[in-house]
């Protein structure tokens, strides 16, 4: 049988939604009334098509049958996990990076009092969780010895995972253990787990909670030429691929969040793809998370309106996500990326 894939398009928010989906015109989102969608995109690597899902019995036998299994993935309520509440959209994921050179704010929080503060406000801003890192990977950047990288970020990560909940932004698996034992919540590979060999057995030992994350090639080298059969489609057989693989060799839980990897191995054209049909990722039945916070995407497309922090692009790229459904944004600027999504959820509800 061909290959296809759905996306769910055209949300409802609010009370609009939760009337449909009483109405039964409309299927809840991850089992969230306050948003729902009332048609899929059918995609194989040929055309595309959208029907109402009130439409499905124009299909074929088989197609119909598939398309049912992939609404129930979509539809189906998603479990809390590593303090994030997937009944609200979205959860924010702040941004603490203990490095000289990351590529928008290296330097800024590298010192204990500092980064302690930084986290400080972030939580009490509105972020669930704390993602600390101490290697950058940054297009261009070079691997950083594994003793470097614990000495930048354990005092912190000691003193911090008593106050709040910590993600851990590493590829290796040992300093992974080292922070599961103090407390971190959840580990973030941005590799995909594919840069640590022992990186598997850590995450089965422990059962945490982990980030499965797309990325093409090393940091050294994945904005050189990245290239795809189809960018959406290559990206969603990846994390199909992984999870069948992780099921195999014995990770059976559920608490898995999937990152398409913004900017890791993509040009303009691949991350406007992946932005544009996000929700497709919704198919797999796992909370999504994207890194939108002051990417380079934001710089390309706004030219001579480039700032530094990148706030309004960040802002108005997150409140699209937003209403595709998006669960988690990892974030730099909580407290502005707050303001801007109350706003705008105030302004719908009319």
């Amino acid at each position: 049988m061909k290959r296809y894939y759905t996306r769910a398009c055209n949300f409802y928010y609010g009370n609009e939604s939760i009337s449909l989906v009483r109405k039964k015109k409309t299927l809840p989102l991850n089992g969230n009334k306050e948003i729902s969608f009332g048609h899929i995109e059918i995609i194989s690597r040929k055309f595309k098509r959208k029907i109402s899902i009130n439409n499905l019995n124009k299909l074929s036998k088989l197609l119909k049958k598939q398309i049912t299994l992939d609404l129930k993935s979509i539809s189906s309520k998603k479990k809390n996990f590593a303090n994030f509440n997937f009944n609200k959209l979205p959860n924010l994921m702040g941004v603490l990076n203990l490095t000289p050179d990351s590529f928008s704010d290296g330097g800024k929080f590298n010192t204990q009092n500092r980064g302690i503060k930084h986290a400080m406000e972030m939580y009490k801003s509105g972020a669930s969780i704390i993602d600390v890192g101490g290697e950058s990977t940054r297009p261009g950047s070079k691997t950083l010895d594994k003793k470097l990288e614990w000495k930048r970020i354990h005092k912190i990560l000691k003193s911090i995972c008593k106050k709040v909940p910590v993600s851990l932004d590493t590829r290796k698996s040992e300093i992974m253990e080292k922070g599961i034992k103090l407390g971190v919540k959840i580990i973030n590979d941005v590799s995909g787990l594919n840069y640590d060999n022992n990186t598997i057995d850590i995450l089965k030992k422990y059962r945490v909670p982990f980030i499965l994350q797309h990325s093409k090639g090393t940091p050294e080298n994945m904005q050189i030429n990245p290239s795809y059969k189809n960018e959406l489609l290559d990206i969603y057989d990846f994390f199909e691929k992984k999870i069948k693989f992780l099921r195999s060799i014995g990770i059976k839980h559920n608490n898995i969040i999937i990152d398409p990897g913004i900017g890791f191995g993509k040009n303009l054209k691949h991350n406007m793809n992946l932005i544009g049909n996000i929700s497709i990722f919704h198919t797999l039945g796992f909370p999504i998370l994207v890194g939108n916070s002051r990417k380079r995407f934001i710089k390309e497309l706004s030219g001579k309106n480039d700032t530094k922090n990148r706030i309004g692009g960040t802002v108005a790229s997150s409140i699209y996500l937003m209403t595709q459904g998006v669960q988690i944004l990892r974030i730099h600027d909580v407290n502005e990326l707050l303001q801007g999504l109350k706003v705008f959820k105030e302004i719908i509800k009319n």
